[in-house]
């Protein structure tokens, strides 16, 4: 029994068990399939979710192709607007430029036309030169045997020889070569005076009125006023005393002669001169005149005239601001206060020259202190002229190389008037300033001997030349009328004469500035109705 039951026993717990398991097995289905069903609505949600998203975005797709659709449209229509616009001025802009290339074309057609008409006429006229060359040649072989013909009747006619034919040909050809020379020479000046003489005129002119100057200078004057005859007996002292003693003492002459209330006083040296002169107006003032007091005031005038000629010389030097000059042409320059030539103060003169020379050298381009320095000095040999034989160009050249100057300075001091070839082009500038100093008016003053034998000279050259029938002097001697015969003398020869004569006045005559010569050839026809 107890083997059945515990069968039995086994069993039914088998049972429980085996229901247990189906029980589990039932339970894991059930959850299988609940967790399924939760899946698949799910995944049905999801769908849904897609779908309903998906349906959103072909929404928001077509929108946003909608308004991108929009939007091109919009610009294209835009873009065509402007296209067409750009097109329309392209057309616009190649239609203009078709009306002007056929214009061009139309010119250039009528061009073309002119020019075959001209060549045509071109032609023509060459056709027609070779027939006019042709009938020239004709013409000259036909004249060439009226020359001979009439040569062999000439010399028949005139019982000529062949050789004294000749003669007179070669005259007659002289005569033309002589007015084809003139012609020539009045051509040339004509061309170079249109530039070289207008280009001087402007740069002497600038330096004219750059530089200002008084229109007179002073003269050194060599007469002393006598208050009475009392003290003029007095100078002469007794038997002639005293005025021997000053002359001893001064090295000048004494003149007294009946001219009441003047003493000359007269000497080739200008600086014993003033000296005397100083002196003698101390003596007349202080009224001790005799030998011993002379010898007394003419050392101590001299002493202090010393002074002043050194004062002279450096204050002309800081004036013109030519620096490093010997002590000596210091010296000079300031006696040169007291020369006059044609009654122009010589120191002022040499100041003059030096400002001219230096804005006529800067006009130039060249060196404006080296042009003042030669023109301070161009007249320093005219301090000591009365001392040493020559010139006062050379007797300055000299001086200038003796203390040292430039060759440039020697050079224009010793060819200033023209007496030594100029070999810097500051010596012709010296020479010009020189002459507008000299010319200007009031600057110089000459006596009426020497006034009238000018002009008495320039008429006597004038009247030399042959085929001149008159000549007059006018303008105080700037200028000489010089009058023709106008059946001898042609316009051509008339230029030749002219320059001829300019030529010998500037060879024979000195003269301040320069002298116009004016030569007139006048033809008169007089008939009278009666």
């Amino acid at each position: 029994m107890s083997t059945p039951s515990f069968a039995l026993a086994q069993s039914g717990d088998l049972v429980q068990q085996v229901l247990v398991l189906f029980a589990g097995l039932g339970l894991i289905g059930l959850t299988v399939l609940v967790m399924k069903l939760l899946e698949r609505s799910r995944r049905a949600a999801a769908q849904n979710e897609i779908a309903a998203a998906k349906a959103a975005a072909q929404a928001e797709a077509q929108r946003i192709v909608a308004k991108a659709e929009a939007e091109a449209k919009g610009e294209f229509i835009n873009g065509r607007e402007k296209f067409d616009t750009q097109t329309e001025a392209t057309r616009r802009e190649l239609r203009e430029e078709e009306k002007r290339l056929s214009k061009r074309e139309d010119m250039i057609d009528h061009k073309l036309e002119a020019l075959s008409a001209k060549e045509r006429m071109l032609e023509a006229g060459q056709k027609a030169l070779k027939e006019y060359e042709k009938a020239l040649a004709n013409k000259d072989r036909h004249y060439n045997e009226l020359i001979a013909q009439q040569k062999a009747q000439l010399l028949k006619v005139a019982n000529l020889t062949q050789e004294e034919a000749r003669n007179l040909l070669l005259g007659q050809v002289e005569k033309e070569m002589e007015r084809e020379t003139a012609q020539l020479i009045q051509r040339r000046l004509e061309e170079a005076n249109e530039t070289v003489e207008q280009k001087s005129r402007e740069i002497i002119i600038t330096a004219i009125q750059r530089y200002a100057a008084a229109h007179t200078c002073e003269a050194t004057v060599s007469a002393v006023d006598i208050p009475s005859d009392d003290m003029k007996g007095r100078v002469i002292g007794r038997e002639g005393r005293n005025i021997r003693a000053f002359e001893k003492a001064t090295g000048v002459d004494v003149i007294v002669d009946d001219t009441p209330g003047v003493v000359v006083v007269s000497a080739f040296d200008p600086v014993r001169r003033e000296v005397a002169r100083r002196a003698l107006e101390k003596l007349i003032q202080d009224g001790r005149i005799h030998p011993t007091r002379i010898e007394e005031l003419v050392a101590s005038t001299e002493k202090e005239l010393r002074k002043e000629i050194s004062q002279f010389g450096k204050d002309a030097t800081v004036e013109a601001n030519v620096r490093s000059l010997h002590m000596k042409l210091v010296d000079l320059l300031g006696r040169l206060h007291f020369r006059t030539s044609y009654g122009q103060n010589v120191l002022k003169h040499s100041m003059e020259v030096a400002y001219l020379s230096q804005i006529i050298a800067e006009e130039v381009g060249l060196n404006g202190q080296l042009a003042r320095r030669c023109g301070l000095l161009h007249d320093i040999g005219k301090a000591v002229d009365h001392e040493v034989e020559g010139g006062h160009p050379q007797i300055g050249a000299d001086l200038c190389k003796r203390y040292g100057e430039k060759q440039e300075v020697i050079n224009a001091v010793a060819g200033h008037h023209g007496d030594v070839e100029a070999v810097s082009l500051y010596t012709p500038i010296v020479s010009a300033a020189d002459a507008i100093s000299a010319s200007r008016p009031g600057a110089r003053r000459e006596t009426l001997d020497r006034y009238v034998q000018r002009l008495e000279k320039l008429e006597e050259i004038a009247n030399s030349f042959e085929g001149v029938k008159q000549s007059y002097a006018i303008q105080a001697g700037r200028e000489i009328r010089v009058m023709v015969d106008a059946e001898s003398v042609d316009d051509r020869l008339s230029a030749k004469i002219a320059r001829d004569i300019a030529k010998r006045i500037e060879d024979e005559l000195e003269y301040p500035g320069e002298v116009r010569v004016t030569v007139v050839r006048e033809v008169r026809a007089v008939e009278y109705a009666r």
